[in-house]
């Protein structure tokens, strides 16, 4: 699934996120994240140890993830806005790391639903778009 315009412009000006995911236990776990956006859509997060961590375990058991990007554009008026993101997700290696100094591990997330809020010009109310 690919991001509009307004939502890479978005994506691309947010440095955090907070990436949830289920164990094969059923426990919910939520973690901020940094994050990367590939050309053809694809969420990349790394860390710095990230092979050893329950988020990638959990992406690993299930194959699941959702990541929520979103801040607080104005104060007054109150304005608030954000991306969220669901999908496949996949526990990789890679051979460099997504930015230097984390190490190989990452967890990619493949879009299938993506709800926005305040992101698309003229646009305010929340808005789903899914894979077909």
């Amino acid at each position: 699934m690919a991001f509009t315009p307004a939502e890479l412009d978005y994506l691309g000006s947010q440095r955090l996120g907070r990436l949830a995911t289920v164990g094969a236990d059923g426990v919910v776990q939520a973690n901020p994240v940094g994050f990367v956006v590939e050309d053809g859509g694809t969420i990349v997060i790394g860390g710095y140890r990230m092979g050893a961590s329950r988020k990638f375990r959990n992406v690993a058991a299930t194959g699941r993830a959702a990541l929520v990007v979103d801040d607080v554009k104005s104060l007054d008026p109150w304005q608030v806005r954000g991306i969220e993101i669901r999908g496949r997700a996949e526990a990789a290696t890679d051979p460099e790391p997504p930015v230097p100094g984390t190490t190989t591990e990452v967890i990619r997330i493949h879009p299938e639903t993506v709800f926005t809020w305040g992101v698309e010009p003229g646009e305010e109310s929340m808005t789903r778009r899914r894979e077909d």
